[in-house]
């Protein structure tokens, strides 16, 4: 089933502008899973439902199949990932690795300021949770990671830690789907009080807790 957008301007766009743009938007719907794994997009479909010709949709493709969000075929299908048990593995030791370090390196610049945002963004992740918002709950939930690991200064490492997250993205929707939460993540709340104690070996845990282990739980 062929999954696209809809168009958010009818304003004619440059070529490198609107491939920015629906390299963007794509790339933000796959990050928070709102398109399937194995779900299949044409350019056709792209360029019909942004209003834009085949060029910067092919350009956009091409940049999301370089950065592991869009899987192309050697029949030239092109769609989201199904990851295999082992790819999963590997995303999420990535993930420790990766945002373990990054939490480290935020520690001694998480000042109370940083700590109400991350107590008000998890409120809307519990928010989230409690109306079976799959979408809003990854988009947030990445959102306070993200919001922490700003604090580390290390925009390559973070950079690295968002690619993985976008070739995940698919995959924990439909973690999501499988585990059928209904309270919020308990390591938020073990995070944001090691960051109030200054406690780095805690934080580290809660962090690689928090990340690795709802994926292990779909591996299995």
């Amino acid at each position: 089933m062929s999954q696209t957008l809809r168009a958010s301007s009818s304003v004619p766009d440059t070529s490198a502008s609107a491939h920015d743009r629906v390299y963007r938007t794509l790339r933000a719907r796959i990050m928070y899973g709102e398109i399937a794994p194995g779900a299949a997009l044409t350019l056709r479909g792209i360029g019909r439902e942004f209003e834009v010709s085949m060029t910067p949709a092919r350009e956009a493709v091409r940049r999301l199949v370089a950065e592991g969000a869009l899987f192309l075929s050697n029949s030239g299908r092109v769609s989201t990932p199904e990851l295999s048990n082992e790819r999963i593995e590997e995303l999420a030791a990535l993930r420790a690795l990766l945002e373990v370090e990054l939490s480290s390196r935020a520690l001694p610049r998480a000042h109370m300021a940083l700590i109400e945002r991350l107590q008000s963004i998890n409120s809307t992740v519990a928010e989230m949770v409690s109306k079976r918002d799959a979408v809003g709950y990854i988009r947030t939930n990445l959102e306070f990671h993200r919001t922490l690991y700003l604090r580390a200064q290390a925009p390559a490492m973070l950079a690295m830690a968002e690619t993985v997250w976008l070739q995940l993205g698919p995959t924990m929707r439909a973690l999501y789907g499988r585990l059928g939460r209904t309270d919020p993540p308990q390591n938020h709340r073990l995070i944001i009080a090691a960051l109030r104690a200054g406690d780095e070996p805690g934080l580290r845990l809660a962090v690689r807790s928090d990340v690795t282990q709802g994926l292990r739980l779909l591996a299995g």
